[in-house]
């Protein structure tokens, strides 16, 4: 069974650090896209980073420089490095992956979903 479990996620000031982790399972570790979504209270869901099967990585333009997604380890997990956190980064962030070499912006193109760890950054 597929499975994607974040976790890391907490409450910071402005300016600290959080490492957000996502645990897959050994059928989407086999090479596929993944990626970072968040979503704020009452806000559409957006896309925040991916990064593909061959670690090709990107970012939305109000994270660049400040977050770092990566893959490391025997077990694939999927992190998440927050550097320089604001309070416009609270939301709940999800971890998802999708069964393609390509990755998309569009949350729809995406097969598998975590269930989200909430993000708190107060200023």
């Amino acid at each position: 069974q597929v499975q994607l479990v974040e976790s890391g996620g907490g409450s910071v000031q402005a300016g600290e650090t959080l490492r957000l982790s996502c645990a897959a399972s050994a059928y989407i570790r086999s090479g596929y896209c993944m990626a970072w979504f968040r979503q704020a209270p009452g806000m559409e869901r957006e896309w925040v980073a991916s990064i593909t099967r061959g670690g090709g990585t990107n970012y939305i333009a109000s994270v660049k420089g400040r977050f770092t997604i990566s893959k490391a380890g025997a077990e694939g997990t999927l992190y998440l490095q927050m550097n320089s956190l604001k309070p416009e980064d609270t939301a709940m962030y999800y971890c998802a992956a999708r069964t393609g070499s390509n990755c998309y912006v569009a949350g729809t193109m995406y097969n598998y979903w975590g269930q989200g760890t909430q993000v708190t950054v107060s200023s």
